[in-house]
């Protein structure tokens, strides 16, 4: 088709380009793990526009040269591609039956080579008349030099080898779903596999295997199989036998080797998982370092079956260094702490030691300090609630400090707090202690007196409002008979009634007091004027109340308007009083004979006694008149 209205040198060139002989070539990062693929061909972008078009167009004119001349005859028709049977039949034939002109330029013969070597022409797709040409290659792609290819060529390979995974997990009687889900976990072994696949080419035993059975060899050599089987049945979960796997870096013996040392030192069940998957340095590490980081625990209270239990609650020990571990435990050991306290302290949270900053520690110790602690109620404090360690100054403790003082709990009362339950400074402010401190205002508890009940009793912040603070408030308003009004006032004087048991105490103490034949009403006001009356044990009470009645005589209603008299110790007071009123025959009030010290009840009873002369010299007085003193005589 000699007369097709374009020059033969662009039909050869469109010929090239149109037919997929000109292949493109691209050039990728190499991935992680993977060695870096040298290209074989250099990039079109590689060369400058003149040098191409110096490439090209000898080439062309020579193929166009070569070719038959009868394929560009006028007469002739069109046949299928006919514009490339000049360049095929140029690089088809043999080498010496192409004639070249001995007066074209060399740079003209070094031009071909350099084409021919820069896009090798593969082999033709077989065409028949009316079939379909291949879509044209865009010059623009070719000279950007796209990676996709080769992205797209290496996930296929992954995709192959994660399914050669999977099925050999299913032949080691794993079920389907677990070895897809376990799978999906093992990215980096994945590629382990790849990567190994590749040296094994390299082998001159394995180059004439194909891809898949290379993998296949891989993973029975490797052991994996039987890994993930033994780690499964040590309580590893999937996602933590994917991460372990892939954070060995394909030495799953090291792997295997590290687990069974942790369950020497007694890391059981799911805790194993957790300090192999959470410990990123600790296939690096020696035993000998990590025998010496137990060792030094041993050494300073911790004893050996809780080394388990403390690594695997904190794995972050194993990754430690020796001068950073004896800083840390320094640190406690200064405060005072013994060893068995500090031994105690890192079973109850094992965070306090390994998890936090040694700077982090300080700042903390520091900031308990402003509320008047020394170092040695530091050291207890630690010993006894070591989740201190683990709150934040900003998030926690500072908003928290803010409301109490708010409340009316100053710098004391908030170190009393600290010494008695120090939980509430562990305690989120917004769910536990502010509906807590709504719930004492709703019944009744002034808000001037609420920092002194949290001051009292700190606990009744920690206590569940729906389980134990709300039924104590009802037993107290329907069982003892304390009134609506008075409710506020009990909660006021007596928070620690909170912290008693409805069963074994409060329910006790009122049908003792309703057993005396005490009206609830009036059990009520009782307990209004004096709530410490359901604290006291049953067998302080009734010696008291026997001696009340029997001994003293006392009606009833003495006790109902003085309950504080079982507030009064029976051989040290009440008996001792008693016996020097009948003495000097004089008789008071229980809230006159009780309160006060010796010299001050003395001082009563003396001027009682001179009252009582006055009285009776007086009385003589009368008795001097005569008609008194007749009616005396008929009396007597």
């Amino acid at each position: 088709m000699l007369n097709c209205g374009r020059c033969p040198r662009s039909c050869a060139i469109s010929s090239l380009l149109s037919n997929g002989f000109l292949h493109r070539t691209t050039q990728t990062a190499p991935l992680p793990g993977l060695q870096p693929i040298p290209l074989r061909f250099p990039l079109l972008n590689q060369t400058s526009s003149e040098h191409r078009r110096s490439v090209l167009q000898p080439l062309a004119a020579s193929a166009v040269a070569s070719a038959d001349p009868s394929a560009y005859d006028d007469e002739q028709s069109r046949t299928h591609n006919a514009r490339s049977a000049a360049v095929l039949s140029y690089l088809e034939s043999p080498a010496q039956s192409r004639v070249i002109d001995d007066d074209d330029d060399n740079g003209e013969d070094s031009a071909k080579k350099e084409m021919i070597e820069v896009y090798p022409l593969g082999r033709r797709n077989p065409s028949f008349p009316g079939a379909i040409a291949p879509p044209k290659i865009d010059v623009e792609s070719l000279v950007l030099g796209d990676e996709r290819e080769l992205r797209r060529a290496i996930e296929v390979r992954r995709g192959v080898a994660a399914e050669l995974l999977k099925e050999a997990m299913r032949s080691s009687r794993l079920s389907l779903t677990y070895s897809a889900s376990l799978v999906s976990r093992l990215p980096g072994f994945v590629d382990q596999m790849l990567i190994e696949a590749a040296r094994m080419k390299r082998n001159p035993e394995f180059s004439h295997l194909n891809f898949n059975a290379r993998v296949n060899i891989y993973i029975d050599s490797s052991g994996v199989i039987p890994l993930v089987k033994w780690l499964k049945h040590n309580s590893l979960s999937y996602p933590q036998i994917g991460k372990t796997i892939c954070s060995c870096a394909g030495d799953l013996q090291r792997l295997k080797f590290m687990a069974g040392w942790l369950k020497s030192i007694h890391v059981k069940g799911s805790f194993l998982g957790v300090v192999l998957s959470r410990v990123e340095n600790l296939m690096n590490r020696s035993v000998e370092e990590l025998e010496e980081i137990v060792e030094y625990l041993e050494e300073n209270g911790v004893r050996r079956d809780w080394v388990g239990f403390v690594i695997g609650r904190c794995p972050q020990l194993l990754s430690l260094s020796m001068d950073c571990l004896e800083q840390r435990v320094d640190f406690y050991l200064k405060m005072g702490m013994s060893k068995n306290d500090f031994g105690t302290m890192v079973y109850e949270y094992p965070k306090a030691l390994g998890f936090f900053t040694i700077d982090e520690m300080k700042e903390k110790a520091n900031y308990l300090r402003e509320f008047g602690l020394n170092t040695e109620e530091l050291g207890r404090l630690f010993a006894h609630k070591p989740q201190l360690m683990g709150c934040s100054i900003e998030d926690k403790w500072k908003p928290l400090v803010k409301y109490l003082y708010y409340l009316g709990v100053r710098r004391d009362g908030m170190r009393r707090i600290l010494v008695i339950k120090p939980m509430v400074f562990c305690a989120d402010l917004e769910t536990t202690i502010s509906p807590k401190v709504r719930f004492l205002q709703d019944m009744g508890v002034r808000s001037e007196a609420l920092g002194g009940v949290i001051v009292k009793f700190p606990p009744i912040l920690t206590y569940n409002l729906h389980r134990k603070i709300q039924p104590v408030v009802v037993f107290l308003m329907t069982r003892a008979g304390v009134s609506r009004e008075n409710i506020g006032k009990v909660l006021a004087l007596e928070p620690e009634l909170i912290g008693c048991s409805i069963t074994e105490k409060l329910d006790v103490n009122v049908k003792y007091f309703l057993s005396l034949g005490i009206p609830p009403q009036s059990l009520g006001e009782m307990i209004a004027d004096f709530p410490m009356l359901l604290k006291y044990n049953l067998d302080v009470l009734r010696p008291k109340y026997r001696y009340l009645r029997r001994v003293m005589v006392r009606p009833l209603q003495d006790l109902i308007e003085f309950p504080r008299f079982f507030s009064y110790s029976l051989e040290g007071r009440i008996i001792p009083r008693h016996k020097s009123l009948v003495a000097n025959q004089i008789n008071f009030k229980l809230r006159y004979m009780l309160p006060g010290s010796d010299e001050v009840f003395e001082q009563r009873v003396r001027e009682a006694i001179e009252k009582r002369k006055r009285f009776e010299s007086l009385g003589a007085g009368e008795v001097s008149c005569p008609m008194l003193t007749q009616k005396s005589t008929t009396a007597d």
